[in-house]
């Protein structure tokens, strides 16, 4: 029997978990500015995090996906990506967003159950979150055959989890990217833990890159955790896209530090010990080992960084909290534009419950 097609996949990392460089420096990387950008980037949504969780377990936020463990692969999407690109995020991507103009203050609007939070700021085409498993595949499939149909240099970037890589509309997104060579990245942040289900149980392929070779596409592993691995293929890849080559399926090989949200609780199944080697792997301490290394980081400017980052996480979170509630009848005015009998009835009996005169 003859082979007809053969593959690999290849692993990307700079970076090792020691912070000790193991490959080549990209270009970018040679510049220590950068590099301390891209630490304090990472520093500034894990700060993020941390207070989002804890306002959650005062009861002054809904359930809130913490992104504790995956901040090198979305700083690094972030970077990549330049304005007029479209970024279609699952729940958690709050690194990428925050580069790209998103505030604080809206994402945690969106976790109070405010839809005003998905107003954001920064690309007014980027979409907003999707709790929905993979559907925003699609959705940046689709926005990926627009630009090619248009003609505009652009690129859709989509993110799903590594069971969400499971799904129909991960494979559908893919499969037309392919046979339309269209410029849409896909990227796997590959966690571990689809919730309680293990990487081990969720797929029998080697790789969730390898998915990608089905629709044709490019396909490359990376250390997820490596920052500086993360945005030289993010980077690659983008530019593979906009010149019309076709689009790539980026696996990063991450750890979900946190539970899946915070109405989850991973300690009834994920081993301590497997959580505890993860955090010798996680993305911050291998980074600063290396700045440290070279001379331009140390424990002052951590702290300095880290008060700096308090004050300004302060500063959004009062703005949350300081956010006047919608009006009942909010839930109403948006659906028609000419309201039919029974939701009209509807939104005056709930301004009649309230004790209010409606109009």
């Amino acid at each position: 029997m003859k082979t007809v097609a053969s593959f690999t996949i290849g692993y990307r990392q700079v970076l090792d978990q020691d912070g000790r460089i193991v490959d080549a420096l990209p270009e970018f990387a040679r510049d220590p500015a950068v590099l301390v950008d891209l630490y304090q980037r990472m520093s500034f949504t894990r700060v993020f995090d941390g207070k989002a969780v804890a306002l959650q377990r005062t009861g002054k936020l809904g359930t809130y996906a913490s992104s504790l463990g995956h901040e090198a692969a979305h700083i690094a999407i972030g970077v990549a990506m330049k304005p007029e690109d479209v970024f279609c995020p699952m729940y958690r991507e709050y690194g990428v967003q925050f580069v790209r103009g998103v505030k604080p203050r809206h994402v945690l609007l969106y976790w109070g159950g405010d839809e005003r939070g998905n107003d954001f700021t920064g690309p007014k085409h980027d979409l907003p979150w999707c709790v929905p498993i993979a559907t925003q595949c699609l959705h940046a499939a689709g926005a990926a055959l627009a630009f090619k149909l248009r003609h505009e240099p652009r690129v859709a970037v989509s993110v799903v989890g590594d069971g969400g890589s499971s799904k129909t509309d991960f494979y559908a997104a893919i499969n037309s990217a392919g046979a339309y060579t269209l410029p849409y990245i896909g990227v796997i942040v590959n966690n571990q833990w689809a919730i309680s289900v293990p990487r081990s149980a969720q797929t029998g392929a080697e790789t969730l890159a390898q998915k990608g070779l089905a629709g044709g596409l490019r396909c490359v592993q990376v250390d997820g955790n490596d920052v500086i691995a993360m945005l030289a293929v993010m980077q690659e890849a983008i530019a593979h896209a906009r010149r019309g080559e076709g689009g790539t399926v980026v696996e990063a090989v991450t750890y979900r530090l946190s539970d899946h949200t915070t109405a989850d609780d991973a300690r009834r199944y994920r081993p301590d010990d497997e959580v505890k080697q993860a955090w010798d792997r996680e993305p911050l301490k291998r980074l600063r080992r290396y700045l440290e290394a070279l001379g331009v980081w140390d424990e002052a400017k951590e702290q300095a960084w880290k008060e700096q980052c308090g004050r300004e996480v302060d500063i959004e979170v009062n703005a949350y909290l300081e956010t006047k509630s919608q009006p009942i009848e909010s839930i109403f005015d948006y659906l028609y534009a000419e309201a039919p009998h029974d939701i009209a009835a509807q939104r005056a009996q709930a301004i009649a419950l309230e004790g209010r005169p409606h109009g």
